[in-house]
């Protein structure tokens, strides 16, 4: 299968600048057969890069000392970092790699236990990610990277009260603004999108100094909220957080989808155009493709069916999400799609996944899913209203 890069909101890139998550928001990568001898299959730091020279330092390092945790811990640390400015999941599982003397060992060193929630998490292990860093916490109730992460990864399943009370936890421990941001991103999804909005607006335009993983991560939150809310004003928090320079893969997801439903297809294209090595990246570019009737398409729609099928054969559940977008929008087939989206919603309530599973409802006429999108929206008070219309029956996908 292609580098399939999680993008969603559990991504470790919001622990203060170390890399991962949101997601958008993978694991490691299954054996690909090219069909075309010109086709890349890897883009990996040219060896005369500061980004290659750091990981041979710290390889060799690390080789000459294979249980020293702290010679370990650095090298996977910069391989998470690799995965995800490259969106390549191969070096999720160097890290684990490098981690390998700890990986089983439940009392294994705190700065391993956090890495080791990191690469959890970005599989899908919620759970054990979750256990691990309550492990980190019991320890070291003042470790910021493991309050900010674990906030974000119970945001992402909807264990909203005790997310709060993690990023209620924050001040003082990180900076300012990811304070502000983790307690945004709750409110936005639980009836203040309003409020959270504001209040995060004005502490980006407030602080003295955000850095600039920071900067990026509060624009597009403040993008996916207006974005949900039908204002405009999405695209200046999206180009804002591009103006960064952080290459975030979550980032370009999310204004791919912004571009797509403003009836903007044709923008996706060339912002998508080098990122089709990425899953959930050429879902959307082949989402713009056909909705411009490029014949293109076919191309693209050819080789996400045989990714999906060949995660399908491994048992591979982690794109369950992209997949339901796959089968309703680029198959048609709704039946499909709900299944998958009901799967999905099993292990990640995020907006996006909700949408997914509201959209395959309403196109699959299935009142009992219909029934589920509804109680959600009931007891969270999430404000979303193109999943409104559909709940109400007044609206089906598109």
């Amino acid at each position: 299968m292609g580098q399939s890069g999680a993008l969603s909101r559990g991504a470790f890139r919001f622990a203060a600048g170390i890399a991962a998550l949101l997601a958008t928001v993978g694991t490691s990568a299954a054996p690909f057969l090219p069909t075309d001898e010109a086709q890349v299959l890897e883009r990996v730091p040219g060896r005369s890069t500061p980004q290659f020279r750091q990981l041979k330092g710290l390889q060799i390092a690390a080789a000459q000392a294979p249980n020293d945790v702290v010679r370990a811990t650095a090298l996977a640390t910069a391989y998470v970092r690799v995965s995800r400015v490259e969106g390549d999941p191969r070096f999720l599982g160097y890290a684990q790699a490098a981690l390998a003397p700890w990986w089983k060992d439940p009392d294994a060193p705190t700065a391993v236990l956090v890495l080791r929630a990191t690469i959890r998490q970005s599989s899908h292990q919620f759970d054990p990610a979750i256990a691990d860093f309550d492990k980190v916490l019991q320890r070291d109730p003042k470790n910021g990277q493991a309050l900010l992460t674990r906030a974000t990864v119970l945001t992402v399943v909807g264990r909203y009260a005790e997310a709060r009370n993690d990023c209620r936890r924050l001040s003082g421990l990180v900076p300012e603004i990811y304070s502000v941001v983790c307690i945004a991103a709750i409110d936005s999804v639980t009836g203040n999108a309003g409020p959270a909005y504001e209040t995060l607006r004005r502490a980006l335009r407030d602080a003295s100094r955000v850095d600039g993983a920071g900067r990026a991560w509060a624009e597009t939150l403040l993008g996916e909220i207006a974005h949900r809310r039908g204002d405009p004003a999405a695209e200046g928090h999206f180009r804002a957080a591009q103006d960064t320079g952080e290459r975030d893969l979550y980032l370009l997801g999310a204004y791919s989808d912004w571009l797509q439903d403003s009836g903007r297809a044709a923008e996706v294209i060339p912002l998508l155009a080098n990122e089709s090595r990425i899953d959930p990246l050429l879902l959307r570019l082949a989402l713009a493709q056909q909705a411009l009737a490029r014949p293109e398409a076919a191309a693209s729609i050819d080789t996400l069916r045989a990714r999906f099928d060949a995660s399908h054969l491994r048992g591979d559940t982690l794109h369950q999400r992209e997949n339901a977008r796959f089968e309703l929008f680029l198959r048609g087939d709704a039946r499909s799609a709900l299944l998958l989206a009901l799967e999905n919603w099993k292990v990640q309530r995020e907006p996006a996944d909700l949408r997914v599973l509201a959209e395959a409802a309403s196109a699959a006429g299935d009142a009992a899913a219909l029934g589920t999108v509804k109680q959600w929206l009931t007891e969270t008070g999430f404000e979303y209203p193109a999943v409104a219309i559909l709940v109400a029956g007044k609206g089906a996908a598109k």
